[in-house]
């Protein structure tokens, strides 16, 4: 048995009452207007399921079906129109506030293509995540060239805030980069046929954080050459005589994890759609397998190697035995 349900959705935003008492502009969507039927030209064998003047909403069945690509295209005119918003009095969305003219978010929600030029109903959020991860990717290149500057001039508080922000801006990336994986192997094989041949290499915030960090690595050695010490110096100084250069090494290194993770992510996407071997290739021609080693390859190398260093040349002696009493001072 099927049951049918007599639904009317009256959408009332909170505008100001004209001279009758009438609010301006009420809005009125019907469910059979958003499922592509107009209750007002409604035929009359409606009147048999809902009622004398009625609208019959079925959420299923062959009706349904063949009215959901329009279903949607009329939502979503809809929910790209100016939004009326009831404690500012006035509508959002026409880019004439300060927030959107400050953001220019006609500007920005302009980049996208166009709900009926999509090929695809994912291939929004694919454009939208790639998109969202270049613009976090110019803000972590901006962050990196603002290090070098504090690194030269020795302004340890401001590097270490921004060092600290830029690896939480990789951790964001890492992140969005799980929206995508929403995305089914046989989806992005729709997508993919209109991109070309694009890959990740031609990204230029990828690019960019790289270089940025190769000037910070830069920087990093004159500091060092300053203070007259080396690297592993710094890390073995019985003393502790350099504890504000330690940390920026350290938050180098966080900086440089997180921008590894992200590149591992990245890794687990590509192999969950397209997948990962020899005979896997990019859309530019590379085989897939390449990312195993571009994964591993950091940004502060000097940094993770100085830790193959000290374990080189590591020795037992000096520490205490497992279930002995410890007696005496371990040798550090």
């Amino acid at each position: 048995m099927i049951l049918r349900f007599r639904v009317r959705a009256v959408i009332v935003y909170d505008r100001p009452r004209d001279s009758d008492g009438k609010r301006e502009g009420v809005n009125t969507i019907s469910v059979g207007r958003l499922h592509g039927r107009d209750p007002i030209n409604a035929d009359e064998t409606n009147a048999d399921e809902t009622g004398a003047g009625g609208t019959s909403a079925s959420w299923s069945g062959p009706a349904c079906r063949e009215n959901r690509k329009g279903d949607t295209g009329d939502l979503h005119r809809t929910l790209s129109e100016p939004v009326w918003n009831s404690i500012l009095k006035t509508s959002v969305g026409e880019g004439k506030l300060d927030y959107e003219l400050y953001l220019r978010t006609q500007e920005l929600l302009s980049l996208q293509s166009a709900v009926d030029d999509l090929i695809s109903p994912d291939e929004l959020m694919f454009q939208i995540v790639h998109q969202a991860q270049e613009l976090w990717l110019k803000l972590a290149t901006h962050e990196l060239a603002e290090v070098v500057g504090d690194l030269e001039r020795e302004m340890f508080w401001e590097a270490s805030a921004r060092l600290d922000r830029v690896a939480r801006i990789f951790g964001s990336l890492r992140q969005e980069l799980g929206v995508l994986e929403t995305l089914t192997p046989d989806s992005y094989q729709v997508i993919r046929r209109h991109l070309g041949n694009g890959s990740g290499q031609e990204s230029p915030g990828y690019s960019r954080v790289r270089l940025a960090a190769e000037h910070v690595s830069g920087a990093l050695d004159l500091v060092v050459e300053r203070r007259m010490v080396s690297v592993r110096g710094v890390y073995e100084s019985s003393d502790a005589g350099h504890p504000d250069l330690k940390r920026i090494f350290e938050l180098l290194v966080d900086v440089d994890e997180a921008y590894q993770m992200w590149l591992v992510a990245h890794f687990m996407l590509v192999r969950r759609t397209i997948g990962v071997s020899r005979r896997t290739s990019a859309l530019d021609g590379v085989s897939t397998q390449v990312l195993t080693g571009r994964m591993t390859q950091p940004l502060f190398r000097r940094l993770w190697k100085v830790r193959e260093e000290m374990t080189t040349t590591w020795d037992r002696g000096g520490g205490y035995t497992p279930g002995v009493p410890r007696t005496g001072g371990p040798r550090r």
